[in-house]
């Protein structure tokens, strides 16, 4: 069983961890120079969650899409619209790769980043990937609250919705962590976030301090 495999539940962690009573700048402090990089479908949480997040730990939180539209001077909808996604992929991975070297923080990336390998590899070595795991009929009502979103731009959001999440959803799986973002306070989101990294982090410190003892 992997580590993604464990769901933790809002509050409390595998080993009764409570959010609330976590040592938070330990808890940085065992990321060393990582970033927390959030992923998943667009809708599942990972700004709104992710500026929290960030609040929470005292971290920098950084939206990629925001920093592609800084450098490209232009909109995601409009980089869509005049050169298509393909160009806009290209300059993501760009991107992504740059942002990951000014660590640590929390950053939060667009709904089809972590489809590129290159990106999960930066990822692997730079950061450590959360995935904000969320059912459609809460991502779908989520993003029918924003009309600018490129890849719904068509007569049938939800069919396009259905397939995206079908072919993302093995590749999101295959983050470090897995988190349910449900549709709940924002709060608890963060919540269950700390304690799935104190579990993360702290059982592989003490897993390293074991095998080094026997050594």
């Amino acid at each position: 069983m992997t580590k993604n495999d464990n769901l933790r539940t809002p509050e409390k962690g595998s080993a009764g961890k409570n959010a609330k009573s976590l040592d938070l700048a330990e808890l940085v402090h065992a990321l060393g120079g990582r970033s927390i990089v959030l992923v998943g479908i667009m809708g599942c949480g990972k700004s709104t969650v992710g500026k929290r997040l960030a609040q929470r730990l005292g971290l920098d939180f950084i939206d990629a899409d925001t920093e592609i539209e800084r450098a490209a001077n232009m909109t995601v909808a409009e980089i869509f619209a005049e050169h298509g996604e393909p160009y806009f992929r290209s300059g993501e991975e760009r991107v992504i790769a740059r942002l990951l070297r000014e660590g640590p923080q929390v950053l939060a990336t667009g709904g089809g980043a972590f489809m590129s390998e290159a990106t999960r590899s930066e990822i692997g070595t730079h950061g450590l990937s959360i995935w904000l795991k969320v059912d459609f009929d809460t991502v779908m009502a989520r993003v029918r609250r924003r009309s600018t979103r490129p890849l719904l731009q068509n007569p049938d959001p939800e069919g396009t919705m259905r397939k995206l999440m079908a072919d993302r959803e093995p590749v999101y799986g295959k983050a470090a962590l897995t988190v349910v973002s449900k549709d709940v306070p924002h709060e608890a989101v963060v919540d269950q976030i700390v304690v799935t990294l104190a579990d993360y982090l702290f059982d592989s410190e003490d897993t390293t301090a074991s095998q080094t003892s026997v050594t």
